[in-house]
Parts: structure tokens; sequence; C-alpha cells
């Protein structure tokens, strides 16, 4: 029987600490997600080790809230951390190989880079 799928709730500053013991544990990053909420963005940090799926989560309600990358950790990430700057306007500090809002060609500019605005309230 597959166990449930663990998600844990961590500060944006706690994401190299918490990537390198996954790196260590033998953990591969299956993947890098972000949403885009009424109040900001949610990014999901997703790894994997023989079926145990483990997500990092944390909460970003800023522009110009800076994300560590963990490029030096997984290499691969830069991939991701590329994609989610250009896409969502987020920043990232230190990424390996840093396209600096260029991964992408889009006909907007950083076409998620605002939260949602809350919709009015029926009367």
């Amino acid at each position: 029987m597959i166990e449930e799928q663990k998600i844990i709730k961590i500060l944006v500053g706690d994401l190299p600490k918490k990537s390198e013991e996954f790196y260590c544990g033998g953990f591969r990053l299956a993947q890098i997600c972000c949403a885009q909420l009424d109040e900001g963005w949610e990014l999901s940090y997703s790894f994997d080790n023989n079926f145990e799926f483990v997500s990092l989560r944390f909460f970003v309600n800023s522009i110009e809230s800076v994300i560590p990358s963990i490029s030096h950790i997984y290499w691969s990430s830069f991939i991701y951390e590329n994609e989610i700057a250009d896409l969502f306007g987020l920043k990232f500090k230190d990424i390996a190989i840093d396209y600096k809002g260029s991964f992408y060609r889009t006909q907007v500019k950083q076409p998620f880079s605002r939260p949602k605005q809350k919709k009015p309230e029926a009367k």
C-alpha cells in the first residue's frame, strides 16, 4: 500500500538546509512548482526516494522576496528556478545558470507576476 504523500511547510530561508538533507538522504529532485494565490505565491519543492515522495512548501507574499537557489545542491533546479523567475517574476539568489529573464520568450513579460485580485463579494 502506498503511504500518504508528505508536505512539510517551511520558511523560505530553510529551503537550502532542508534540500541538502534530502540530497544527503538519497532523494532526487522531482519537481518545483509555483502557484499563484490571492495573497502571493506558494512554492513546492518535491523530492523522491524509492517511491517516498515528500514536498517542501513555503509561501512568498511579495514580488520583492528573494528565494535562495538550490542549484548548488540539485544542479538541475536552475531550469525550474529560471522558469519561475520568467513567468512569475520571483527572484532567486545565486542560480548556477541565471538567464536573467530570458529563459522563455513570452508575449507578456512575467505573465503571472501579480497576485490574483480578490473578487468582490456578492451583495
